[in-house]
């Protein structure tokens, strides 16, 4: 290199002029090989520092580290990092170095911006002037700095995954010298220097990447190895086991899946977690006009942005602050109080571009903002919760198969020996009755298989007549199952005990009840009564079967902490209409109470 240096100097023509001798040439080569070398090994140290950022730290840490790294190695001043939102078509702030997060603007808009027009044509831009640059609108915060002079240098942040764009930024590298001229190797430098930053932050990605799939296996396999047990699946089970799962993301507080009503008008709670930290009432219905910030979510009322005390885009919402944001209403701001939540995000789960459920989390720390990798992971999380919601709702339909199947054959049964008999006129109303149930509970398993949720075109049913109706078919049940030995009493049965709802849920609660009363019995035989009256403005009905159960069983009953498929069938009905399920236990007996609004016109 010293040669070539050597032979450089002798036969430059602007060196011609100062008659260098020879050893003076030497001495200026030694004086530039040695200068040259420190400021080659300068840049490696410094691309070497840059590139071995911990990739595991947060994506503004690792910014803001490459950043001071940068200044320092320029020696300029400042620094501070945007990043463009296409979502908003704003440039947020994202960090910066010796220049306050505080004095700056949280967004600026893509045109007349110099970040803009970075970003739109992906080259750097130098302002050797900012008192003179007329796309560098806010000149009043740089000048309290008394920042004269900046470049800059655009940073590209790869996706890797096909539905995301790359994240495109900028570092804008700040200098108190006035109409500086910039150097063409030291903005070469500082080019090279940020495309190694995003070599950090593609290292990064391909972590969040790994950590994000993990994260996803241990969901899947946790629902497959609920899947594989006897009892099947329920979707409370499912919240208890994923919920941890999700810790290391956010302090969850507790978490709740909503659904959305047909019309968009109503929303209702499936699930929470815990139990017994209901932000809403289990299965009622509520007005999304009511909840600011369910409507923005479902309807999106509010304009997407970045906002002091909330942040709105596509992928999900989040109150920062539920106590200050204008999205809250007095119920989210007293639960908030209530349970020290500090921050509050709503995932929308969607299908065909259709919010059908949303899942929100209520969070103990405060939270700015998420990755795309976090809201990702939440989104996979929901849409394996609704996975094994259809799964629950297909076992809860095949578990309710059983009843009309069994009444079907016996009825059929029944009427095939008649038809067989020689004087078959004189049977004829018998046999028309028993092909009109064979009838009605064939539609009942059209219904149970085209129409699996309980909710639904509801309409004033007796209560009574519908109890008197489905004992009766237990009661061909307990034939066909030769259940002999067990003796059947109607006690007093209130007529007209009105009540509103679906006929084909309330048909399916009765049945799992006689079911479950008709199981318990002993084997040497008892007795199965059923009785219904009214209790000021509540219909109340009464199956009560021979047997005790355990008085740690019944507790679990109360809470609705059983195994049983037919009690959660039970439970959601009862609770979706406002009534109140009930177990005790005598000498030598057990009865369930059912309470139900009475209809009022």
């Amino acid at each position: 290199m010293k040669d070539k240096l050597i032979q450089y100097l002798k036969s430059s023509q602007s060196l011609v002029k100062y008659n260098l001798s020879e050893q003076e040439i030497i001495e200026l080569a030694d004086y530039l090989r040695k200068n040259i070398s420190e400021h080659v090994e300068e840049i490696i140290r410094t691309v070497e520092n840059v590139i071995s950022i911990d990739p595991t730290l947060e994506w503004k840490e690792i910014l803001e580290t490459a950043t001071k790294k940068i200044v320092e190695f320029l020696h300029a001043d400042a620094a501070s990092i945007r990043i463009f939102d296409p979502e908003t078509d704003k440039l947020a702030a994202f960090g910066s170095y010796l220049y306050s997060e505080s004095n700056r603007l949280q967004s600026i808009p893509l045109e007349k911006s110099v970040a803009g027009k970075v970003i739109k044509s992906g080259k750097s831009y130098l302002v050797p002037n900012i008192m003179l640059e007329p796309d560098y609108v806010h000149k009043d915060i740089v000048k309290i700095y008394g920042f004269n002079s900046l470049m800059a240098i655009p940073i590209n942040i790869p996706s890797f995954i096909k539905s995301y764009p790359d994240i495109q930024g900028t570092i804008q590298i700040y200098y108190r010298e006035i109409n500086k001229e910039f150097n063409p190797i030291e903005v070469s430098n500082a080019e090279m220097l940020a495309r190694r930053i995003s070599y950090v932050l593609a290292r990064k990605r391909i972590l969040d990447l790994q950590k994000l799939n993990q994260q996803k296996e241990k969901i899947v396999e946790k629902i497959f190895i609920k899947l594989s047990h006897r009892e099947g699946i329920k979707m409370k089970d499912v919240f208890r086991i994923m919920i941890p799962e999700l810790v290391d993301i956010l302090q969850i507080q507790s978490c709740s899946l909503f659904s959305v009503s047909f019309d968009r008008k109503y929303f209702k709670t499936e699930l929470e977690y815990p139990v017994g930290q209901e932000s809403h009432e289990i299965s009622c219905m509520f007005t999304i006009k009511d909840h600011p910030y369910i409507d923005a979510l479902i309807n999106a009322t509010e304009k997407p942005g970045d906002y002091e005390h909330e942040m709105i885009n596509s992928s999900y919402i989040l109150v920062k602050d539920p106590l200050k944001s204008t999205l809250s209403n007095g119920e989210l701001k007293k639960y908030a109080s209530r349970h020290n939540v500090n921050s509050v995000l709503l995932i929308p789960l969607k299908a065909n571009d259709e919010i059908n459920y949303f899942l929100v989390f209520y969070a103990i720390d405060r939270r700015d903002s998420f990755t795309e990798h976090e809201i990702e992971l939440l989104s996979f999380f929901g849409k394996e919760i609704m996975k094994a919601l259809r799964i629950e709702k297909l076992d809860d339909v095949l578990h309710d198969f059983k009843n009309p199947g069994i009444a079907i054959a016996g009825f059929a049964r029944r009427a095939r020996k008649l038809l067989e008999k020689e004087d078959i006129e004189s049977f004829k109303n018998k046999i028309i009755e028993y092909l009109d149930i064979i009838v009605k509970e064939t539609i009942r398993m059209q219904e149970l298989a085209i129409y699996p949720d309980i909710e639904g075109r509801e309409r004033v049913v007796d209560l009574t007549e519908v109890l008197k109706n489905r004992f009766r078919i237990n009661k061909e049940a307990m034939k066909e199952m030769k259940k002999t030995k067990i003796k059947l009493v109607q006690e007093y049965l209130e007529p007209c005990l009105y009540i509103y709802c679906s006929p084909f849920g309330l048909e399916r609660v009765l049945d799992n009840l006689l079911d479950n009363a008709t199981k318990a019995i002993p084997e040497d035989g008892g007795e199965l009564s059923i009785k219904s009256y009214r209790k000021g403005d509540m219909a109340c009905f009464e199956i009560r079967n021979t047997g005790r159960i355990l008085e740690e069983n019944i507790e679990q009953i109360r809470k609705g902490e059983v195994k049983g498929r037919g009690l959660n069938i039970i439970y959601r009905f009862i609770q979706a209409i406002r009534g109140k399920l009930e177990v005790f236990t005598d000498d030598n007996s057990t009865t369930f109470r059912a309470m139900l609004p009475l209809h009022s016109q």
